[in-house]
């Protein structure tokens, strides 16, 4: 399932939202020149991405905070920025500027260390949002449990776009990490499963005060999981080749002829306008 938007729209501009997307685009093409030199990228990454085994011995704790903002290529940096667009501008509305800056912060802080407690001495550099991210989505359905997700799935050659409720798939993502992270090993690079759960609960946690401040269990039962603005609505369209009836194509004859007459019009010529002489009576 890979989503595309909600159907959740929020009631104030997002402007944290689209300036950490700015910040996370413009970091990654100031040293994507770097990516054509596996030695220069690997220095960087050495000096500005979180290494496990350094943080435990007590060196480079900034990394975790300078890795949020790097990637480890276009398609990681995309993937990530479109979960923040989509999901990050609702918690802004509740949470305000300063303090959703703050909660997303504070879940990449969080999903880092649950990423250092799972793999300790791992010397794999770990770069990414996408803890801080998971930290978006898990307050995202604590609040919107049924707001409606537009999700894009396909199968082979089969492309199909359905709504879905947020809990179904957030939950479903949530399940993936906890599943990949039990039979993945974290020091041997790749995805940082625990990363992601971690932030997911820790996102989750932090906005236990919104979910509270707004009435608790009262605040679903209210409004039922769903959003309190009025939901979105999108138009699917679809276009299609106009296709030419069977009975309607045009036939061609293998001699040249005059045409043939449409149904139900007379092919009687009408008074005045035949050229040809009337034959003369030979009685009169």
């Amino acid at each position: 399932m890979f989503p595309l938007r909600d159907h959740n729209p929020s009631g104030r501009t997002a402007y944290v939202t689209y300036l950490l997307i700015a910040a996370n685009v413009l970091v990654f093409f100031s040293y994507v020149g770097l990516m054509g030199d596996p030695q220069a990228i690997n220095a960087f990454f050495g000096s500005y991405a979180m290494i496990p085994a350094r943080v435990s011995s007590g060196d480079g704790a900034a990394t975790l905070l300078t890795s949020m903002f790097l990637h480890g290529g276009f398609m990681h940096l995309a993937g990530n920025m479109l979960f923040l667009w989509i999901f990050g501008d609702n918690l802004e509305d509740e949470m305000g500027h300063l303090g959703f800056l703050g909660f997303y912060l504070a879940s990449g802080l969080g999903a880092g260390l649950a990423h250092l407690i799972s793999a300790p001495d791992s010397v794999v550099p770990t770069v990414g949002a996408s803890g801080a991210i998971a930290g978006v989505m898990g307050g995202y359905l604590l609040l919107y449990p049924r707001a409606k997700v537009d999700i894009l799935i396909i199968i082979i050659f089969f492309f199909k776009v359905i709504p879905v409720p947020a809990w179904l798939m957030l939950g479903f993502w949530f399940v993936t990490q906890l599943f990949n992270g039990v039979g993945a090993d974290p020091t041997t690079g790749g995805v940082a499963y625990w990363a992601h759960a971690g932030g997911f609960v820790i996102g989750l946690v932090l906005t236990l005060p919104v979910f509270f401040k707004r009435g608790g269990p009262r605040y679903w039962n209210v409004n039922h999981g769903r959003p309190p603005n009025p939901e979105a609505q999108y138009s699917f369209t679809r276009s299609s080749v106009p296709r030419v009836a069977r009975g309607q194509r045009k036939r061609r004859d293998s001699a040249p002829g005059p045409a043939a007459p449409r149904p139900g019009r007379s092919v009687i010529p009408r008074a005045g306008r035949s050229r040809r002489k009337p034959p003369s009576d030979p009685w009169v």
